[in-house]
């Protein structure tokens, strides 16, 4: 997956470009991604060490770690076929997620199906978000979400009264994985209400 990629509203930035692989590389990484995929949904993700993914996939840690760089890198190709869905879901799919609804609906729809995908998928998603500071920021699955909301915001009649960019992160802040699985778990609000609050969040900005 490309990281520091400013896409597009239109671009699925979770799709490499990368040249073909030769065939021992590929079937290297299915073997990866499998191993790592049964692995995280026996054990729990936080129970999986790169060593046991390893020995699973009858890798050496060393192939493992050339090709993926980091667990969170790993993490992050386990979950890339569900975050291309996402994304085409709010670049081409049926309205209110996709197009065809007012911006304000669409933004709505894109807060809801995301704290969905989190309520599903959380812990992977905590996973993929450790590294360096800041590294979330700069991968292109956060900039495919940030150019997708200025997008809409700059779409609604208030849009010429805010700061786009600001207000973007602002939103996305709402929708970080570690807070959502935080109110989830930690503070125990219900998933309804979350949904409501989003909703409520993005028509007084929208308003």
């Amino acid at each position: 997956m490309p990281t520091d990629v400013t896409p597009t509203p239109f671009e699925l930035p979770v799709v490499s470009n990368a040249p073909r692989e030769r065939a021992d590389a590929t079937r290297n990484r299915e073997r990866i991604l499998d191993s790592a995929q049964r692995l995280f949904a026996e054990r729990g993700v936080d129970c999986v060490s790169m060593d046991a993914i390893a020995e699973a996939a009858a890798v050496g840690k060393g192939t493992l770690f050339r090709r993926f760089g980091d667990r969170s890198a790993l993490v992050r190709a386990v979950l890339e076929e569900t975050e291309t869905a996402f994304q085409e879901g709010f670049i081409r799919g049926p309205a209110p997620l996709g197009p065809g609804a007012p911006p304000t609906e669409r933004l709505i729809a894109f807060g809801n199906a995301l704290l969905d995908l989190i309520e599903s998928r959380g812990d992977l998603l905590l996973a993929a978000d450790t590294g360096a500071p800041g590294t979330r920021f700069r991968h292109a699955v956060y900039g495919a979400y940030r150019a997708h909301v200025v997008t809409l915001l700059r779409e609604c009649d208030a849009g010429a009264d805010l700061d786009l960019d600001v207000t973007a992160d602002a939103l996305l802040s709402a929708l970080s994985v570690e807070l959502v699985v935080h109110q989830r778990h930690g503070r125990g609000i219900a998933l309804a209400r979350l949904k409501a609050g989003w909703e409520q969040l993005a028509r007084a900005v929208t308003a």
